[in-house]
């Protein structure tokens, strides 16, 4: 029998994965644990086996983004077809009496087609624009492949307003939603009948019961609260064109339009400082010139990472999330390397960095960027850090500004190794080895003073890199 190819959830914070590629052909028999396809999430691109055997019916397209759940193609049997679409449920006869007559559609467009639950073929980005100009796409004729509708089919399309969407009585039937959307409302114990449709897609999405939710809390007996008004529209970004004919234009997407999302919510979301402190580092180099002379030494920044697993023991406020409850603090420390790449920025998670040694540790740095490099990082390899560093010192920059990658409260920022001069207490002027901490925090985390306390653990830890070996107490 058909089985259905759903978009698969392959970590814990995955809401939603872009295909980035098909590996095998639309129609390709293929078998049970073969590589069929490959895609994006906010975190890297994973390649997916086939849940099943058969015939692959595909129906997600290349740049297209599925929710957690949702349906991407088909496995069939020899002979078999996909079960057909089935349309959008009409009113009720008596319904329309009293409704009044229809709002016919704009001049030239006709209803968009419909796959099953009653869901808009359209692409990602039509969906947007759709969105920000307050057209219903019910109303659009779409002319891309299977009638799904691009963007070209919204020029010269008018705002409509939104009908409200047409769904099953409570007695039978089912809501039309998407698989996310069910899921987050089983676990939440809200009935999908009652929550409106987002009219781009004309089914209940994971945004809309969580919306539906916070309006519940709100207006929830016993609270004495009033019903939380509703938050108006945001205004949609209307960015000025080019003023020079670009030599070459790339889109906000993938990796860098994750990038872009991510940083803006982080600087919108928290207030975030930053504060600069110099660390001496005289006795990180001849420990690690002799280090070299016996073999393999680790990096500078495996240093300073150690440093700050170590000082985020002694510092708990510093490796903490804010949550719906309030600053939750993390007993494991798992610090985040910021590796650069050349389409973006991707940050590895050393796994329980403060019980590791030195030698531990560099193994490992050095296996998480080689692996960044090449894509060959797995998911786990990409959660659950609870606090990053990041370097610009190979760049010849001193300080800067890190933005905090969420939900961490901090991140530290680790500027060139340098010469500095220094005046002696007899008047002769030495040199010795520095480098420039610049640590981001969320103010509403923790203030600037224990900000400061755990900088200069970090730059008294680098004093003695003897202690960098030793198991964190």
């Amino acid at each position: 029998m058909a089985t259905e190819f759903l978009m698969p959830k392959l970590g814990l914070t995955m809401e939603e994965g872009t295909i980035a590629e098909w590996l095998v052909a639309d129609g390709d028999d293929v078998e049970s644990g073969t590589p069929v396809l490959r895609i994006e999430t906010d975190k890297t691109e994973t390649d997916v086996e086939a849940a099943s055997s058969g015939r692959l019916q595909v129906e997600g397209q290349v740049g297209d983004t599925f929710a957690c759940g949702e349906r991407i193609g088909w496995f069939l049997a020899d002979g078999e077809e996909a079960p057909a679409a089935t349309a959008v449920p009409t009113a009720a006869p008596a319904a329309a009496t009293t409704a009044g007559p229809a709002a016919p559609a704009p001049a030239g467009h006709v209803a968009a087609p419909s796959a099953t639950g009653g869901r808009i073929i359209a692409s990602p980005m039509a969906k947007r624009l759709a969105k920000e100009r307050g057209i219903d796409l019910r109303a659009v004729r779409g002319t891309g492949p299977g009638g799904r509708i691009v963007n070209a089919d919204l020029e010269g399309v008018s705002a409509t307003p939104a009908a409200p969407a047409l769904r099953p009585a409570a007695t039978g039937g089912s809501v039309a939603a998407t698989a996310a959307a069910r899921q987050l409302a089983d676990l939440l114990g809200v009935e999908l009948a009652a929550i409106p449709a987002d009219p781009t897609d004309g089914r209940v999405t994971r945004d809309g019961v969580a919306q539906y939710v916070r309006t519940l809390i709100g207006t929830s007996p016993g609270t004495g609260a009033p019903p939380a008004p509703a938050a108006a529209p945001a205004e949609p970004v209307v960015l000025a064109p080019a003023m020079q004919e670009p030599t070459s234009v790339t889109k906000l997407s993938g990796i860098r339009g994750t990038i872009a999302k991510r940083m803006h919510e982080s600087l919108s979301q928290m207030a975030q400082l930053t504060l600069f402190m110099d660390a001496g580092l005289d006795a990180v180099v001849a420990d690690r010139d002799r280090r070299k002379a016996e073999g393999r030494a680790p990096s500078y920044t495996d240093y300073v990472i150690a440093a700050a697993a170590r000082a985020l023991v002694h510092h708990p406020g510093v490796n903490s999330q804010i949550t719906e409850d309030g600053i939750a603090l993390l007993p494991e420390v798992h610090v985040g390397m910021a590796v650069a790449l050349d389409g973006g920025l991707i940050v590895p998670v050393i796994r329980d960095t403060a019980g590791r040694d030195l030698a531990s540790l560099g193994t490992e740095t050095s296996r998480l960027a080689e692996a960044a490099r090449t894509g060959a990082l797995a998911l786990p390899d990409l959660e659950g850090g609870t606090f990053s560093v990041s370097t610009l010192g190979m760049f010849g920059v001193d300080g800067f500004t890190p933005v905090i990658n969420p939900p961490n409260t901090a991140i530290l920022g680790v500027g060139r190794l340098r010469d500095d001069l220094v005046l002696g207490d007899d008047g002769n002027v030495t040199t010795t080895k520095r480098l420039t901490l610049s640590l981001t925090w969320d103010h509403r985390a923790f203030d600037g003073a224990p900000a400061a306390e755990f900088c200069k653990s970090i730059a008294d830890l680098l004093g003695d890199p003897a202690a960098l070996d030793a198991p964190a107490a």
